[in-house]
């Protein structure tokens, strides 16, 4: 870029020599439109837009046809197609020092996510995570607990249940001794009944 700078001053330090420093006159009233022109573009690049620039030289208009008709015309040309050249390096210069600075607006905001995601959020969640383990954890041993809480009950209750069946069982068999009598007795034969006819 800095030769290219220097070039087109050296370029125009010719044409002011050779044309008696009067020229810059000359061109700034011999110009009516702008021959040199940019376009701008978006350009996608990883999610960002980007600005593009391009240069394009229109030539429907050529205002330099008489200046420096008199003396120093091939300097004006040679000045003219370098400073072209400059406006070209600066142009794109300027579209990837925009893209450069947009990229790099970016990229800090993408560090500061990806620090907040590191630093901040995967600690939160993790701790989450560990508290809901402990939690389920300690849930898991008081089921655990409980469940061998009501199983002992349970055998208690049914070994409670079976000592009182043996004492039943122990109680009828100590009146079957005392009333004396192996026979089983007879029900209905014992008692007659009086609604019974027959």
């Amino acid at each position: 870029m800095g030769r290219v700078m220097q070039i087109a001053a050296f370029s125009l330090a010719e044409v002011t020599y050779a044309t008696g420093g009067q020229i810059g006159y000359q061109v700034q009233e011999s110009v009516k439109a702008a021959r040199f022109r940019i376009r701008s573009k978006q350009e996608n690049v990883s999610g960002v837009q980007l600005p593009a620039f391009e240069s394009y030289i229109t030539e429907e208009n050529n205002d330099f046809g008489l200046t420096g008709l008199g003396r120093g015309g091939q300097q004006v040309q040679k000045c003219r197609d370098v400073y072209g050249k400059a406006v070209e390096t600066l142009v794109e210069l300027a579209s990837l020092q925009t893209a450069f600075v947009i990229l790099d607006d970016v990229i800090k905001i993408v560090n500061r996510r990806v620090a907040a995601i590191e630093h901040v959020i995967i600690p939160r969640t993790e701790n989450t995570i560990k508290y809901i383990n402990s939690e389920l954890d300690e849930l898991d041993r008081e089921e655990f607990y409980r469940l061998k809480k009501v199983k002992n009950n349970k055998k208690k209750a049914l070994d409670e249940a079976e000592a009182e069946r043996a004492k039943l069982k122990e109680q009828e068999g100590e009146q079957l001794t005392i009333s004396g009598s192996d026979e089983p007795a007879d029900i209905l034969a014992d008692e007659e009944e009086k609604d019974v006819i027959f």
